[in-house]
């Protein structure tokens, strides 16, 4: 944890909003990008980050000092999704299928069916997998951070990450 974090962390215990508001500007997108390649809709992960901040601004007093924030907040954020029903995720990504085919332009250059075989590969995946892929993958974790955050030991991220790369390999050679 850098001094910056621990320092915000001990204001925000003693409830100062000025240093909330810093560390949201300074970890949102982490936790944005997490929750936004975890459930597959932009809204509802801006949704559940904000959900996220509001249960860190009222748990601060359960942050270990020794804890990396970043890692703490993902963690935050994967139990909310995680208690979200199933349903809702399929829900959501059907509502966004169509979205997303109309779009036209496509990071990295990538075509319009990759990203889509990509995108519905990475949902079909089921949800630890997809966690821990998103989380080592997209966001850049360690196997290590990302076992903390899930709660799960790190083979079993190890695991996950390792198959759902093939299964999102597997997904790229049939789009292609």
């Amino acid at each position: 944890m850098s001094d910056d974090d621990g320092a915000l962390i001990a204001a925000i215990r003693d409830g100062s909003e000025s240093a909330f508001n810093i560390l949201v500007d300074r970890h949102q997108q982490a936790v944005r990008t997490f929750l936004r390649r975890l459930l597959g809709n932009d809204a509802d992960a801006d949704d559940m980050a904000q959900e996220t901040f509001l249960a860190a601004w009222t748990r601060a007093q359960s942050f270990r000092d020794e804890a990396n924030v970043r890692t703490w907040l993902c963690g935050i954020a994967w139990r909310k999704a995680k208690g979200a029903q199933r349903s809702w995720f399929r829900r959501r990504a059907r509502d966004t299928a169509h979205h997303e085919r109309l779009s036209s332009t496509g990071p990295g250059g990538a075509s319009m069916e990759d990203r889509l075989a990509i995108r519905a590969a990475l949902l079909a995946l089921p949800l630890e997998q997809r966690a821990a892929v998103t989380l080592c993958l997209v966001c850049g974790f360690s196997h290590s951070e990302a076992a903390g955050i899930l709660g799960a030991a790190f083979g079993t991220v190890k695991s996950h990450v390792l198959r759902g790369r093939e299964r999102l390999r597997e997904a790229m050679e049939q789009s292609a």
